[in-house]
C-alpha cells in the first residue's frame, strides 16, 4: 500500500469493516448498518483491493488479521474524534448520546481499586464504559487489535501509537487458611508447596507456578483448582481448597480476621502495572485517564 493509498481510505469501507469484527458476522453487521450482506461485502473486498491485504479471517465469529486490526484501530479512532467534536460543536444528535470508553483490565484490578477510579467521575450520562477483563500480560494485545482504547497492562512497551504512563506496583502475597498450611505446608516450603493443592485463576495463570520455581521447584502441584473470578479465587484459598497468591488488599482484610496466613511473608510479589491509551486528543479519554492515575497513586505501592 502506497502513502498516498493509505492516505485515501474511504471512510465508509473502514467502517463497514469495524462493524463486521465489532457484529461477529457479515448479515450482522449488515443490519447494523441499514444496508444489505451484498454491500457489507463488497465495501470490505474494495478496501481489501485498496490495500492489497486481507483484512479480515472469515470464521466464526470474524476476526480482523494483523493488517486488518491496524484499520480497526484506526475506525475507532475515527469515530472516537468525531463524538468529541459533535459533543464540543453542540451538534444535533451529540446531546444524550454517552460517551463510551473501552478499557482492558485486569480481574484483580477491577477487584480492587479500579472502579473506585471511575465513581470519582463526574457523575451523569456523559460517560460510560465498557470493560474488558483480561489478564494484565495479555491486555496490551487489546489494544493492538483495536478492541479497546486504553489497558492497564504489565508491559512498559508501548504499544503502535500508544502512550504509556506507570501506575503502580499490585503486591501479592503467598496465602492459605490456617488449617490448610498446618495440614500441607508445616516444613521446609521446598518440600511441602510441590505436593500441596493450589488455587490458580485459569489455565493461562502461571503466577503460582512461578513461585514455587522460586522455590526450586519444578512447578506447583498438579492438584488445582480453576477459579476464575478475582473474588471467586480468593475465597477459594480463604475456604482451604488450596494456596494461591492474594493481591495484598484483598489479602489484608483476611490475615485481620486469621481467615488467611501469610506462610511466606518474606516473599511476597510486586507486579508493575502500567496504563496504555491511544494517542488522541480526546477530552473524555484524558479525563478518565486522569482518575486512573489519582487512584493508582493513592492505591498501588510506589
Amino acid at each position: 500500500m502506497t502513502t498516498e493509498d493509505a492516505a485515501d481510505l474511504p471512510l465508509d469501507q473502514v467502517r463497514t469493516l469495524l462493524a463486521v469484527v465489532d457484529e461477529g458476522t457479515f448479515d450482522a453487521a449488515a443490519a447494523a448498518l441499514h444496508v444489505t450482506p451484498s454491500a457489507v461485502s463488497q465495501r470490505v473486498k474494495a478496501l481489501e483491493q485498496r490495500t492489497g491485504r486481507v483484512l479480515l479471517l472469515r470464521t466464526k465469529p470474524v476476526r480482523p488479521t494483523e493488517s486488518g486490526a491496524v484499520l480497526v484501530r484506526l475506525a475507532r479512532q475515527v469515530a472516537r474524534l468525531q463524538r468529541d467534536a459533535h459533543a464540543e460543536l453542540g451538534l444535533s444528535g451529540a446531546a444524550g448520546e454517552p460517551t463510551r470508553i473501552s478499557v482492558a483490565v485486569n480481574a484483580d484490578s477491577l477487584a480492587t481499586w479500579f472502579l473506585g477510579a471511575l465513581t470519582e467521575l463526574p457523575a451523569g450520562p456523559g460517560l460510560c464504559f465498557e470493560l474488558r477483563r483480561e489478564d494484565e500480560a495479555h491486555t496490551a494485545a487489546l489494544l493492538r487489535e483495536g478492541v479497546v482504547m486504553a489497558a492497564v497492562t504489565s508491559s512498559p512497551e508501548p504499544v503502535p501509537g500508544c502512550a504509556v504512563r506507570f501506575l503502580g506496583r499490585m503486591r501479592y502475597q503467598p496465602c492459605a487458611a490456617p488449617e490448610f498450611a498446618a495440614r500441607h505446608l508445616a516444613g521446609p516450603l521446598r518440600e511441602t508447596l510441590g505436593a500441596a493443592p493450589v488455587v490458580v485463576f485459569d489455565r493461562r495463570d502461571d503466577f503460582q507456578d512461578a513461585f514455587a520455581r522460586r522455590l526450586g521447584r519444578g512447578g506447583a502441584s498438579t492438584a488445582r483448582h480453576y477459579v476464575p473470578t478475582s473474588e471467586g479465587f480468593v475465597e477459594a484459598v480463604a475456604a482451604g481448597l488450596g494456596w494461591g497468591m492474594v493481591p495484598e488488599p484483598q489479602a489484608r482484610p483476611l490475615l485481620r480476621a486469621g481467615r488467611l496466613v501469610d506462610f511466606a511473608p518474606d516473599l511476597s510479589v510486586d507486579v508493575p502495572l502500567h496504563w496504555q491509551q491511544w494517542k488522541l486528543d480526546s477530552p473524555a479519554l484524558a479525563t478518565v485517564a486522569e482518575a486512573v492515575l489519582a487512584a493508582a497513586r493513592r492505591e498501588l505501592s510506589r
